[in-house]
């Protein structure tokens, strides 16, 4: 009996190291290196090189792969960004999400406002956007972490979804961004570019 039992024990252990590495390792490093074509505006670790371009480092992987999908297929459009998208592969959009997912977010060098940045913690306390971004408006699972983001870029997308020519967020932001004035919308950006 107890050579069965060592028998067994030494199946499975062989069995278990001839598996697979885990998906996630897998991913990144695939994922560092499709990820070199995006470094020009996103910067090599997902911090951007402008203020005009979104932050992808510490972002939810699954945030990130739903966007790069909504590109590829046409929900979500940008001059840059549609073309680079559409030669992804499924497996290409989920390694490149764990690569930038996994990479730390650096503090911007935009210099907060703090007057505007308590109005605009005010208007996010309004709003609720706990309720989706999660305390600390780190995001979570297909919402953005929006802790930590450029500026410049949070208040473009603000715009664009009270303007509707971003509408792939089934129509929840979109709805949010109409109750905005552009001051409340300048005053959100200098608080969330300013939360660490």
């Amino acid at each position: 009996m107890r050579r069965a039992g060592v028998l067994l024990a030494a199946a499975l252990l062989a069995w278990a190291s001839a598996a697979p590495r885990p998906a996630a390792a897998q991913d990144i490093e695939a994922g560092r290196a499709k990820a070199q074509a995006c470094a020009a505006c996103h910067g090599a670790d997902g911090n951007a090189v402008s203020a005009d371009f979104p932050s992808l480092a510490g972002q939810t992987w699954r945030y990130l792969y739903v966007q790069l999908r909504d590109f590829k297929e046409g929900r979500r459009s940008n001059p840059l960004m549609s073309p680079m998208a559409a030669a992804l592969s499924r497996d290409d959009m989920i390694n490149i999400a764990n690569f930038y997912a996994a990479q730390p977010l650096k503090p911007a060098a935009f210099a907060v406002d703090e007057a505007k940045a308590r109005l605009g913690k005010a208007k996010a306390d309004e709003t609720l956007c706990t309720m989706c971004h999660l305390g600390g408006l780190l995001g979570q699972n297909e919402i953005p972490r929006l802790a930590g983001q450029n500026y410049s870029y949070l208040v473009a997308q603000l715009q664009a979804f009270k303007a509707r020519t971003r509408t792939n967020d089934a129509g929840t932001m979109t709805s949010v961004a109409q109750t905005l004035s552009a001051d409340d919308i300048d005053n959100l950006g200098h608080y969330l570019a300013g939360l660490r």
